[in-house]
């Protein structure tokens, strides 16, 4: 049988240690700054341990504090993931999960859409392109473009074929057309392959071992809007940089065999259908934009 102090005690120390100030704690519960006082006070009663130490303007956790906070909100974090597990509502928090250069040139420019239509539904998002594992992860959905394999406890929802092709700034292009061989090739380290794959696809040959490398996509598209080199890249992250004439794609797109899908938990809850809704409808109109020609 567990013998644990009152939830309200334990809730106020971890908010007011988390903090570092009674006062962000009382705002963060909605209480008055005497509560939380109050309670830690309590708290240290019943502990028989002083859990802070110092002035109150300038409060230290103790090391029982700092032992006590660490489980707690470890503890509070897992109440909340098990809450929210089963609870089925159209508003709270909605955590997905998306690689960052898609996040920032496909998902952020289109999200206002989603809060204007659900204000109650508060989307945070992680960057990630990690195999997707909700039993390791405590995100609600995520967004992937790969073959899988996927969870066998999710539902997964193709969105669109990628499609990918090598994208120049228009000042360079000017001055070296699409000659390959005139022009630095560049790669990004989690798709070193690009080059290759797209040379198959399309029939051109590439020499595809030299070039400069990026650590990531979004450094890669930064240095080829820049006029540093060649690079390939996604139709969906590159889409509005040819909108608006700041790249050019000279030899168009061709399919990467991959497709993005949204991935999330058997268990569906009403925020993250409409959220996965609403990205199923985006894609439809992602898809009917006419790709550049070559």
């Amino acid at each position: 049988m567990r013998r644990l102090p009152s939830l309200n005690a334990l809730r106020a120390f971890e908010a007011a240690g988390r903090h570092g100030r009674m006062t962000l704690a009382a705002e963060e519960l909605h209480v008055t700054h005497s509560a939380i006082s109050r309670q830690v006070q309590h708290l240290e009663d019943l502990l028989g341990v002083a859990l802070f130490a110092g002035p109150k303007n300038r409060m230290q956790l103790t090391e029982a504090g700092a032992t006590l906070l660490a489980g707690l909100s470890l503890a509070f974090d897992q109440m909340d993931l098990a809450v929210r597990s089963v609870a089925d509502t159209a508003e709270g928090p909605l955590d997905v999960s998306c690689p960052g250069t898609f996040t920032m040139r496909w998902l952020i420019p289109r999200l206002y859409r989603f809060s204007d239509a659900y204000p109650d539904i508060e989307v945070r998002l992680s960057a990630s392109s990690q195999p997707v594992d909700f039993q390791r992860d405590a995100f609600d959905i995520a967004i992937r473009a790969a073959p899988g394999p996927w969870p066998v406890d999710a539902e997964v929802i193709e969105l669109f074929p990628e499609r990918i092709g090598p994208v120049i700034s228009p000042k360079l292009h000017d001055r070296h057309g699409g000659n390959l061989e005139k022009l630095t090739l560049l790669h990004t380290r989690s798709r070193r392959h690009a080059w290759q794959v797209w040379a198959r696809q399309a029939g051109v040959a590439v020499t595809g071992d030299e070039g400069v490398e990026y650590e990531h996509f979004y450094f890669m598209i930064e240095a080829a809007l820049s006029g540093l080199g060649i690079s390939i890249a996604p139709w969906p992250m590159v889409s509005d940089d040819l909108a608006s004439g700041r790249l050019v794609a000279p030899y168009g797109f061709v399919d990467s065999g991959q497709s993005y899908v949204v991935v999330r938990r058997n268990r569906q809850h009403r925020k993250s259908q409409l959220f996965c809704d609403w990205l199923v409808e985006e894609a439809r109109q992602f898809e009917s934009l006419a790709l550049p020609s070559v």
